[in-house]
């Protein structure tokens, strides 16, 4: 089966809103094993939305919409469908006594517009909304299923989830699924990933190999297709193997999940406490660590000595270092990362000092020169970087690097 999803709404076409319900759609329809071809947006204009609707119908079996099924003159899915497949509106009395009473249970009344929320092409299956008014509808036409959610999220996901995909789930011809795993790299770049598994890329064919990067890192996504999510695995977990082979030092995650929660829970499991002093970054790096549920059994404190005189008064970093190394420098790192663990009385303090442009930079220190000190009961370890980007960039690549920096420290506990 093949499919497509069609997001309806003019603020999506401006970026007024994010358009995370095909994100949402497309992982649950891959699950199942139907493939997605196409995600096309169209404002909520009745011409466009026709056009689009007859273009699916050739070349889709299934085709999903989302959004225009609210109460205003600009909602028009329902109504483009219905028109376009020749169909009957008739008011379902059950939907609109629901409406009424989703709006007694706010204590309001219901405004007239909202009646049109209770008009159900004919012959269409009903979907229950539990967190608004809007019903999902299901029509099927000849082999073509079409099915229409609304915007928003909240809405539209539990609807997915308890109906959309166990009632597709019965009409697949066969017991397909795709499955895939996500494993997510820290330190290699993706044409040096590329080189070491080029003969993995050049004889896929199920399971498929995907590279992707992202900002600091790259991840590489695993996909199989089976009868069963045991035999996907099965044919994904020799890859994964040879893969590991070649660049596991450089692997941190094998579940698509974020540095940050990988380190915290390293930091967690193996009781290690931290502490972060942070100028560039300006406390991005604590900001991701305290994102994890529980990290305060060990995260202490994380400073953000931004300005020199800071870097003096609350790290008491020697003023030589600032006259003979400047405040970007090995020594100021180290000082800094060894002073704020001796403050805390914690087991790891880390320090990270850069120039993130864009102005700042000079031929000996660029924008983007950027040292990060990782200070321990052993010694301290500082690694010298320069990032590309803009400052945001440059940011979040410093924090990511001080993270795999506790992260290779950790493993060897």
């Amino acid at each position: 089966m093949n499919s497509e999803i069609i997001s309806v709404g003019t603020e999506l076409l401006l970026g007024q809103i994010n358009n995370i319900n095909t994100r949402i759609i497309s992982q649950k329809l891959s699950e199942i094993g139907i493939n997605v071809f196409f995600h096309t947006s169209v404002g909520d204009n009745r011409e466009r939305i026709s056009s689009i609707f007859k273009i699916a119908l050739e070349r889709s079996d299934l085709i999903i919409f989302t959004g225009g099924l609210g109460p205003t003159l600009d909602d028009l899915t329902k109504e483009t469908v219905a028109e376009v497949l020749g169909l009957e509106l008739n008011y379902d009395e059950n939907i609109l006594n629901r409406i009424q009473a989703f709006f007694k249970g706010m204590h309001r009344e219901m405004p007239e517009n909202n009646k049109k929320q209770a008009l159900v092409p004919e012959g269409a299956i009903t979907i229950q909304n539990e967190n608004g008014t809007a019903p999902g509808i299901i029509l099927q036409t000849g082999e073509k299923i079409i099915i229409l959610l609304p915007g928003p999220p909240n809405e539209m996901e539990p609807m997915l989830n308890k109906f959309v995909i166990p009632f597709l789930r019965k009409r697949l011809n066969n017991n397909e699924v795709i499955k895939s795993k996500i494993l997510r790299f820290i330190g290699i770049g993706e044409s040096f990933l590329e080189q070491k598994i080029l003969d993995i890329l050049r004889k896929q064919t199920n399971p498929t190999v995907a590279p992707l990067a992202k900002q600091g890192e790259v991840t590489l996504r695993i996909t199989a297709k089976a009868k069963s999510e045991k035999d996907a695995n099965e044919l994904i977990e020799p890859i994964i193997q040879t893969i590991k082979e070649r660049v596991g030092e450089y692997i941190y995650s094998y579940d698509n999940e974020p540095l940050e929660v990988v380190v915290g829970r390293m930091l967690i499991e193996r009781r290690r406490t931290i502490s972060i002093a942070e100028s560039c970054t300006g406390g991005y790096l604590s900001h991701l660590l305290t994102n994890i549920p529980g990290i305060s059994a060990v995260f202490d404190r994380g400073i953000i000595s931004y300005s020199n005189k800071s870097k003096i008064e609350i790290l008491n970093v020697p003023v030589e270092i600032l006259k003979q190394k400047g405040a970007v420098s090995q020594e100021m790192a180290i000082s800094m990362a060894s002073w704020i663990r001796k403050l805390s009385g914690t087991d790891l303090g880390v320090a990270i000092t850069g120039i993130a442009g864009p102005d700042g930079g000079a031929p000996l220190k660029p924008v983007g020169l950027v040292f990060i000190t990782l200070s321990t009961d052993s010694g301290d370890l500082c690694e010298e970087y320069l990032f590309s980007g803009n400052r945001e960039a440059i940011k979040r690549r410093s924090a990511l690097a001080a993270l795999d920096l506790i992260r290779r420290h950790l493993k060897t506990i």
